[in-house]
């Protein structure tokens, strides 16, 4: 389970409603210790202490939007850059300042164009910033010229809980990249009726056949685990892109997600005529329409769209001439037939690999959950 929160959803410059852009994704347990057992996608009973997260971009004043929230940069894991524009990088120093000074001593992972590392060398050259944590930056570029399948990065959150994180270029001003976060709960559970009815009582050597040990019973039995034990793994993968012009980048990256969230910076007829008016300047973003047409074409069950320019009010009106989220919205779903959200700042939804119903069916996999502010 993923828990996503929005940090900013505006482009280029922030609004009175809107910052610019960040993205904090939450990795649920629900089997860890002190959590519920059960696939609820509301539960939040998962201790605290475990809740590790990752931030995809950060914007100036990222920060400052955290406060609003119950995220701690103790349990924050990873950082990711996905590309130098200021918009989604300008935070970052503070960040990691703030984060020294909440007491941060745990490593930090930092995946980012190389260009970020030499942002954060010329803070801490000339403004003193002093990190009393390893600050583990993982080159993008390195990533991208590895051979097959060596272009990601693993994270083990403990020994059934790992994120996969992989990188796609994107087509952009400037090199810009996705990023497809796995995460993979492995849950084995002991069948205990199977032991009762083959005669073995409850003992220690049930909990060593439930962590994969072959063992000796009194009574000179051989038990192996296998024949006892159900290995279960539930795998819930979001993608997540920077700035783009060609959704179709990441045709390879959705073919296993459970969603995509993307920029759409404006509308299509807004997007052509800002080409039109200044032929030798190409911004280099997506419309809600250009998505929505790649979104359809992929059978995409669910996205969520971000990103948008400051030309459109926070409200929904489709008739009104001030240009607002209905712009988008209906500018989307004029090609998609999927589900459609519209990113908020703090908008907090819930994505589950795996949601199985009693009738066999399922569920939709992202949830809604409402604003963290109220929370």
């Amino acid at each position: 389970m993923l828990k996503l929160t929005f940090l900013g959803t505006s482009a280029g410059a922030p609004t009175k409603q809107r910052n610019v852009t960040a993205l904090a994704i939450e990795c649920l347990n629900p089997h860890a210790s002190g959590s519920s057992q059960g696939n609820q996608p509301h539960s939040n009973s998962q201790n605290k202490k475990s809740r590790p997260w990752l931030l995809i971009d950060c914007g100036e004043g990222t920060q400052q939007q955290l406060l609003h929230t119950k995220l701690s940069l103790r349990q924050l894991t990873a950082i990711c850059i996905t590309h130098v524009h200021g918009d989604h990088c300008y935070g970052l120093p503070g960040l990691l300042a703030s984060a020294a000074m909440s007491g941060r001593r745990e490593p930090l992972t930092l995946i980012a164009p190389k260009a970020i590392s030499a942002l954060l060398d010329a803070f801490i050259l000339h403004t003193e910033l002093y990190l009393p944590f390893t600050l583990n930056f993982v080159s993008i570029e390195d990533l991208l010229s590895q051979e097959d399948n060596k272009s990601k990065v693993k994270i083990d959150l403990d020994n059934q809980h790992q994120l996969m994180i992989e990188v796609y270029p994107l087509s952009h001003r400037v090199p810009s990249h996705g990023f497809g976060i796995t995460q993979t709960i492995s849950r084995r559970t002991l069948n205990t009726d199977k032991l009762v009815a083959n005669g073995i009582p409850a003992s220690a050597l049930w909990g060593k056949l439930q962590q994969g040990e072959n063992v000796i019973t009194e009574d000179s039995q051989h038990l192996q685990s296998a024949d006892y034990v159900n290995n279960k793994t539930q795998r819930t993968k979001v993608v997540v892109a920077g700035d783009n012009d060609t959704p179709d980048c990441l045709s390879t990256a959705v073919m296993d997600a459970d969603l995509l969230v993307h920029e759409a910076t404006y509308t299509h007829e807004v997007m052509m005529a800002i080409q039109a008016r200044n032929p030798d300047f190409d911004p280099m973003h997506s419309s809600a329409h250009v998505v929505g047409t790649f979104a359809q074409k992929m059978n995409l069950k669910n996205i969520i769209l971000t990103h948008f320019s400051a030309r459109y009010q926070g409200f929904d009106n489709p008739d009104s001439e001030t240009p607002n989220m209905a712009y988008i919205r209906l500018d989307a779903q004029s090609v998609y037939q999927g589900n459609l959200w519209l990113a908020e700042d703090f908008d907090q939804y819930m994505v589950n690999g795996a949601i199985d119903l009693e009738d066999g069916t399922k569920s939709s996999r992202v949830q809604y959950l409402g604003s963290a502010r109220g929370r």
